[in-house]
């Protein structure tokens, strides 16, 4: 067996790590999101209970909850090589970006109640966390390609 068929051999007794980490530091970003919109929330309550005390507010709450668990659970899913759950990656991500245009935008157009520097940095930890998790998705996907062909090849090798 030459070097590469080797690495591919041991993808059936060991775990994808590299995908598994990165969908977890989408989720840490998206904490590190979360930390900063609703501690400035806290912070200046007075100027901004119209804009931030809404539906949409609890909408978001809940949202970072799912995404959350999602990404975890897909960064569980994908250690196993799964394909299924780097979809479900994309899906995450595409819904990262979307965020920006939802909380970040608008509390910005909003004079008072965003900061350029909070602005910037929000819209940065959604976009880190988005790449994250494209990333976790397509390494877990050319992984699980390769272990799924090289498996093949075992079987016909058997017959």
């Amino acid at each position: 067996m030459d070097d590469q068929n080797i690495r591919v051999d041991r993808m059936r007794f060991s775990k994808n790590t590299q995908s598994s980490r990165l969908a977890l530091l989408a989720i840490v970003l998206n904490v590190l999101f979360f930390i900063s919109i609703y501690k400035y929330v806290c912070k200046d309550a007075s100027r901004s209970d119209e804009f931030y005390y809404t539906a949409l507010m609890g909408a978001s709450i809940l949202y970072n909850l799912v995404f959350m668990l999602a990404t975890f659970l897909s960064s569980e899913g994908v250690k196993n090589y799964k394909p299924n759950f780097s979809y479900i990656m994309f899906g995450l991500a595409a819904i990262q970006i979307a965020r920006i245009f939802i909380y970040p935008v608008s509390a910005h157009a909003q004079s008072g109640l965003m900061s350029d520097g909070q602005f910037i940095r929000l819209i940065v930890y959604l976009v880190l966390s988005a790449l994250c998790l494209v990333g976790a998705a397509l390494i877990n996907l050319a992984k699980s390609r390769a272990l799924a062909a090289h498996t093949a090849s075992l079987e016909a090798g058997k017959a």
